[in-house]
């Protein structure tokens, strides 16, 4: 029988040809993986006329940062139907090549205006098409541009808040998530508004080069590695009260006493209404229930302390209306897909 032979200190020791094959399959992946972290990624940047700028510059920076720290990663083109000098809804500009029939790794459509992404879809739409990419994404309503081009059907996405009611009525194949920061559906990344195109794309670097890479990123540029998906936009609107600002009073009345009970009758007997009016008109203004804002509220409030204090565990959650500790950590879980324990150690590094 066919053997072959290794040095094991001593003596000479048969080794069997399997093992041999098994090893070096191991070495094969090994190498493989190596050389994908090690590929110079094409990322192409696309503009239009109007363009939200930290929709393009926020994903700009991430990548540049990254390449910093891991050499030949990335290189970076902002592309646009025609080129040339793009202006952006702000009035600054930037300089773009057209867009062309090459391959890049991944593609990253900004947004702006919605009557102009509407306007520039035509060109953009036509070239996503192609498939001349590994991974498309889209920042805030860039997602618009990914639906248009059939790229979103039967997948899950989100989008600026103030747009979704837009995108819904739009692209009903599309399976809207209005309150995540951003959503990756296989090949396919969509972004919240504006400057979630920084957590999208400090995701598209950890994806591609590792945690460590993502971290060093994020503490370059001072911002948290993860907003952590689960964090809601709708928080926006609890901030103004709602649509129409209705319920800014009751919200900080809610933010004041976050420890007490909060049931829909209570807060329907502030606001002068019918516990059965108020949850319906609340839904409509917020986007949410009462009893989600309400744990929002215990989570912002928690996590604050969790974070920026030594605090023990259960005194928070009894400080903010959680009553005790285990059932904190499931609405952390929930929330921010990891326990109060964890964010505490993530925060500190």
């Amino acid at each position: 029988m066919l053997a072959f032979w290794t040095y094991r200190r001593r003596p000479l020791v048969p080794m069997d040809p399997l093992d041999v094959l098994l090893a070096l399959t191991r070495f094969s992946r090994k190498s493989i993986k190596s050389c994908d972290c090690l590929m110079r990624r094409e990322i192409a940047i696309v503009v239009f006329p109007g363009f939200q700028l930290l929709d393009a510059a926020g994903p700009v920076a991430v990548f540049e940062m990254a390449e910093r720290f891991r050499p030949d990663s990335y290189a970076i083109n902002v592309l646009a139907p025609e080129g040339g000098i793009v202006r952006s809804s702000s009035g600054v500009c930037l300089a773009a090549t057209p867009i062309e029939q090459r391959h890049f790794d991944t593609v990253i459509v900004s947004g702006g205006n919605l009557a102009q992404v509407e306007e520039g879809q035509v060109d953009i739409v036509t070239w996503l098409g192609s498939a001349a990419w590994r991974r498309a994404a889209g920042v805030c309503s860039g997602a618009f541009f990914l639906a248009q081009a059939g790229l979103l059907d039967g997948r899950r996405a989100t989008t600026h808040w103030a747009a979704a009611d837009r995108f819904k009525l739009l692209y009903p194949k599309v399976r809207l998530d209005a309150d995540r920061m951003f959503v990756r559906d296989g090949k396919v990344w969509t972004s919240a508004g504006i400057s979630a195109g920084i957590d999208l794309a400090l995701a598209l670097v950890e994806d591609d080069l590792g945690p460590g890479i993502a971290r060093r990123t994020a503490q370059q540029l001072v911002v948290h590695q993860r907003r952590h998906g689960g964090q809601s936009q709708y928080s926006v609107l609890v901030e103004q009260g709602g649509k129409t600002g209705r319920f800014g009073e009751l919200i900080n009345w809610m933010r004041a006493r976050i420890a007490e009970p909060m049931t829909v009758e209570r807060l329907a007997e502030r606001a002068a209404m019918s516990p059965r009016n108020f949850a319906r008109t609340f839904a409509a203004e917020i986007g949410a229930t009462p009893a989600k804002v309400v744990e929002g509220l215990r989570l912002e409030a928690a996590r604050i302390a969790v974070e920026t204090s030594h605090l023990n565990l259960d005194h928070i959650a009894a400080s903010t209306g959680f009553g005790d500790s285990n059932r904190m950590r499931r609405a952390f879980v929930r929330a921010f897909g990891m326990s109060p324990q964890s964010l505490r150690r993530s925060a500190s590094v």
